[in-house]
């Protein structure tokens, strides 16, 4: 069934203020500014898409307190955070999402051993669940899962479809891990003996606090020995990789295909950006912002952001990232300057 809200009780949804318009304007459904349909609600949540306001077709517009380009023929609701306000317009009008209820599906296969109560949590068609298991209630395991032996879910966790937590790693309270992601895999240890690469044995954990969310495709390595650690709150992209003995503070953000390699400490609040690199046994300060396609090569302090390879702060990674786009215009100076002075050796006597 289509849904539609009236201006007022969206305004009531998203706590926010009607600073222009009709309250009893309806709106019926959502998009972005550019692709907005009448009667949708959209929002300004980057400044430098400012200008779409003024040629969006949207009814409403949700916007910051201090926006004051306002075209009459659009309603406007102000808030102060209005990327997070969507969200609640976003729930309001997208699709519900199915319920999990509390079973095992006779499909799925659950060590004699673990320990669950079945009547709380949710485990899908061939899931597998090892031996020692702790599985806390309120967890989801999706189809496919599998969970080692020994490995331990606090209290409403969501295990997707066909991700992998493998043994004795220990996962905290409302930990979302998504598909195709392994925890625990062994980490990447070789000592090269007589011609051979010869296997180090790793018999360390995974420990991932609370609330913590990993993207699809992600591996963080199980320590050689100790934790592997992931702090309370961080977020982590797909296509992670996170080596043996790494610890991630608390409140992460680490961004898609950022590499981090061995026994590497952040701080809390770290943002890695994109395709950022760090090599090993580095530390990175608090509050450290590293931008996209960075290498780490040596420790951070922070806070701070940094740029380039090898990372540097940002105004001096900015300069030298733009160096190489001046070459061209010194090239043509260069060869005016060399004219320049063959002439006036021409003129010189004898």
């Amino acid at each position: 069934m289509t849904k539609s809200i009236t201006l007022k009780a969206l305004a009531d949804l998203i706590q926010g203020t009607i600073v222009q318009g009709d309250p009893e304007t309806v709106i019926t459904g959502l998009n972005s500014l550019s692709e907005s349909l009448p009667g949708d609600v959209s929002f300004l949540g980057n400044a430098k898409y400012a200008a779409q306001v003024a040629k969006t077709q949207a009814a409403a517009v949700i916007i910051a307190p201090d926006f004051t380009e306002r075209p009459e023929r659009i309603a406007f609701i102000a808030v102060p955070n209005p990327t997070l306000a969507f969200s609640a317009v976003i729930s309001y009008f997208g699709h519900e999402k199915k319920s999990r209820p509390p079973g095992i599906h006779p499909s799925a296969v659950v060590s004699v051993s673990a320990k669950l109560n079945a009547e709380k949590v949710h485990v899908g068609p061939l899931a597998f669940i090892d031996d020692d298991a702790e599985i806390g209630d309120g967890c989801i395991i999706h189809a496919g899962a599998c969970i080692g032996p020994g490995v331990k879910l606090g209290l409403n966790c969501i295990i997707h479809s066909n991700a992998v937590i493998k043994d004795y790693c220990q996962l905290g309270e409302r930990v979302v891990v998504h598909s195709g992601t392994v925890i625990g895999s062994d980490g990447f240890g070789y000592e090269f003996v007589q011609g051979r690469h010869v296997k180090i044995d790793q018999v360390g954990i995974v420990e991932i606090g609370d609330d913590v969310e990993i993207g699809s495709c992600t591996t963080i390595d199980r320590a050689r020995f100790g934790k592997t650690i992931i702090g309370t709150g961080s977020k982590i992209d797909n296509l992670v990789q996170i080596a043996h003995n790494v610890v991630i503070g608390p409140h992460c953000v680490i961004v898609a295909q950022v590499g981090i390699s061995g026994s590497t400490k952040l701080g809390s609040y770290v943002v890695m950006g994109g395709q950022a690199g760090s090599a090993g046994h580095l530390n990175i300060g608090d509050q450290v912002t590293v931008l996209g396609r960075s290498g780490v090569t040596k420790d951070l302090p922070g806070p701070g952001h940094y740029t380039g390879f090898p990372a540097r702060p940002l105004h001096e990674g900015r300069k030298l990232l733009a160096a190489p786009g001046l070459v061209p215009g010194l090239q043509t100076k260069l060869k005016a300057l060399e004219a320049r002075l063959a002439e006036l050796e021409k003129r010189l006597p004898g």
